[in-house]
Order: C-alpha cells, then sequence, then structure tokens
C-alpha cells in the first residue's frame, strides 16, 4: 500500500467526515481515530467502513477480523469514490467452452456490464475455444473486452481445474501491467444487481449460498488424505464460482490450486469437488481479508431466505 499523503490525506478526511457525521446513529460504542502516520492508504479507512454498518441478522466479522459484506453494511457511494480516488482497476474473468459460451456466455457479459464495478475501468478477459463466436458488447468508456483461446477438454472438470494455470498465466503476462485487481466467475451466472467495488480487498472469497447456515460437519470438503485439497475441518465453504482480489494475490492463490491440482494428478487422486476444494484448502491456510456474503451469488433455487438480497443468481 502506498503511504498516506497528497490527494489521498484529502480524501481520507473527507472520508473520516463522512463516517464520524453518521456514527452515531448507525452504531453504539464505534470510535472513529484518524492518524495519518498509522493509516497507509484510504482503503484502510474503507475497510472500516465495511464493519460501521451492522447487520444484527447475520454474521459480520470473521473470527480473524475480515469483514463479510452483506447489502446494508455499506454506502456503495463512499466505497465508489474512495476507488475512483485510488484510481482502482479491475479485470474480470470467465472461462465459456463448449456447449458453456452458446448458453451462457451473451447473458453474463450483458449482466456483468449492467452491473459489476460501475465506474470504474473493468477489462472483461473471455476464454474460449472458439472466440469467433463471443457476442460483440457496446461496452461503456473505460471497459474493455479481450478474448482469449484455450484449448477445450473433454470433461468440465478438467476446464475447471485447468482454468488456474490459464488465470496465473494472463495475470502474469498481461494483467498485472493495468489492473490492480481481479475477479473470477463462472459463466453460468446472471447478475441482477450491484456487484460493485465494495467487494475489492487484497483476497477476497465468496460463501457458498448452499452451506452458509450449516453447521461445519457438513462441509463438503475433500477428506480423502490422499489428496492435497485435504481437510478435516475449515472455517467456512467457499465457492469457487466467484473468488478475487489483488493481482498479486489471486496470482498466488491460482498457482497453489494449481500445483495441488497437478501432485494429485500426478498421485491418480481428483479432489471431491475439484478446483473448489483445492481453492477451500488454500483460504484456510491463507484468511481472505474480505468475505463476500452468499447475497453475491445466491441460487435461486434454494428458495426465499429473509437475511438474503440477491446481486446474483
Amino acid at each position: 500500500m502506498r503511504p498516506v499523503k497528497g490527494r489521498h490525506l484529502y480524501f481520507m478526511r473527507t472520508l473520516l467526515h463522512l463516517l464520524q457525521r453518521t456514527a452515531k446513529s448507525q452504531i453504539q460504542g464505534f470510535v472513529f481515530c484518524f492518524d495519518p502516520k498509522k493509516t497507509r492508504s484510504l482503503l484502510d479507512l474503507l475497510n472500516i467502513l465495511s464493519h460501521s454498518r451492522s447487520r444484527a441478522d447475520v454474521q459480520t466479522n470473521t473470527s480473524w477480523n475480515a469483514p463479510i459484506i452483506w447489502d446494508g453494511m455499506f454506502d456503495p457511494d463512499v466505497f465508489d469514490q474512495g476507488h475512483k480516488q485510488d484510481q482502482s482497476t479491475v479485470a474480470l474473468t470467465v472461462f465459456a467452452v463448449g456447449r458453456y459460451l452458446d448458453a451462457y456466455l451473451g447473458t453474463f457479459l450483458n449482466s456483468s456490464e449492467q452491473y459489476f464495478m460501475v465506474g470504474l475501468p473493468v477489462t472483461f478477459y473471455v476464454f474460449t475455444d472458439v472466440p469467433e463466436k463471443v457476442p460483440n458488447m457496446k461496452l461503456a468508456p473505460q471497459r474493455s473486452l479481450k478474448v482469449i483461446k484455450v484449448e477445450r477438454h473433454s470433461r468440465w472438470q478438467d476446464i475447471s481445474m485447468m482454468r488456474m494455470k490459464t488465470i496465473s498465466d494472463v495475470i502474469e503476462s498481461d494483467i498485472r501491467h493495468h489492473s490492480t485487481y481481479v475477479f473470477c466467475f463462472d459463466v453460468d451466472q446472471v447478475f441482477t444487481g450491484r456487484f460493485g467495488s465494495e467487494a475489492l480487498g487484497e483476497s477476497v472469497a465468496l460463501l457458498h449460498a448452499h452451506f452458509y447456515n450449516l453447521p461445519k460437519h457438513r462441509f463438503t470438503y475433500d477428506r480423502n488424505p490422499k489428496s492435497k485439497a485435504y481437510m478435516e475441518t475449515g472455517d467456512f465453504y467457499y465457492h469457487a464460482a466467484v473468488f478475487g482480489g489483488t493481482w498479486q494475490s489471486v496470482k498466488a492463490m491460482a498457482d497453489a490450486c494449481y500445483q495441488s491440482i497437478m501432485e494429485d494428478k500426478q498421485n491418480n487422486v481428483e479432489a471431491l469437488w475439484h478446483d473448489e476444494s483445492h481453492l477451500n484448502k488454500y483460504l484456510w491456510l491463507h484468511k481472505p481479508s474480505r468475505v463476500l456474503s452468499p447475497e453475491y451469488c445466491w441460487d435461486r433455487s434454494i428458495g426465499y431466505q429473509k437475511d438474503i438480497r440477491p446481486f446474483t443468481k
């Protein structure tokens, strides 16, 4: 992170004023302390803001004090202004191979252009085996689309697992030169509401909609001791359909998962839920700095839940 100076210091003082102005009506016993010598970035204050609004009906903090982001916990305008001031840029990666391109890609791209990181510079990276079939899109200013050809594997499980190497490679060759953050998505999703800058952080994981309110013994971790993804227990069960962070963190995540996947292959082992099992193991050993509620990838087949206000489906 950069030290506080110049325009960042001015914005942080403005942000502090906004926080202090609204704190009394939103929370009890919360004291804002601002010391430019100790606060290195305006994003430190945005992390404070993640905790400044409470949802009593849900868990909003992890045991390691990372925020769990729910609708109603944040002021979107303050987050957007902060990330614009910090000149944050975002890369979105998505794989559309075989029938997944025809079935899902158009809807995914159109809805992501409408709702994903609106107002920030975004580069969409589409990985596909048939680049000529990627639909043309009308994009807002500072938003662009890159199409990258990849090999088509016979099994979707292999496509899912091998994407980790592809993500790492494109971060190294391209993304790191112009994007601050990276988010990786499955293509069979539709954005139905804001997926904004409040989701940005050093490392970001998503609570799986089917497990977020279940006891840990029902989490489907890989419990085969022969697999590198093996774990007896963990903190949460994370969904591999959405993960992200700074490009450095996502590259480290992808590299570690790919290495574990390849070691399993050499030993004729396949993790229970493939790359998701390896991702859960990694995030247990390397705690995410930000956790997204299942609202960010809700499965409508689960039905109505009073604490859920879905952003995607």
